[in-house]
């Protein structure tokens, strides 16, 4: 275990930090702890994968990149339609 935490770079604890928040906000959701539709969904999402984007971007790898893009994506599809739906009440 030592071994791997020495090799273990910045890049790679910065993804893997984004990674357990994409993963938190969907275990949240799951569990009735958070809803899909408050802004905080999309917000974490966002974060964790541009986390993600930035590991990504010292370490490539096209299919890890592919979809962190569409996550990120959905996720400012998402910030944006909470706040669409919410000027409409």
């Amino acid at each position: 275990m030592s071994a791997f935490l020495e090799t273990l770079t910045l890049a790679d604890a910065i993804g893997s930090f984004g990674a357990l928040v994409v993963v938190g906000a969907y275990f949240a959701t799951q569990m009735r702890m958070m809803n899909s539709d408050d802004l905080v969904f999309p917000v974490l999402n966002l974060a964790g994968s541009i986390l993600i984007v930035y590991s990504l971007l010292q370490n490539f790898n096209l299919a890890s990149m592919l979809i962190e893009s569409f996550w990120i994506l959905i996720s400012m599809i998402g910030i944006v339609q909470f706040f669409r739906l919410r000027r409409a009440r």
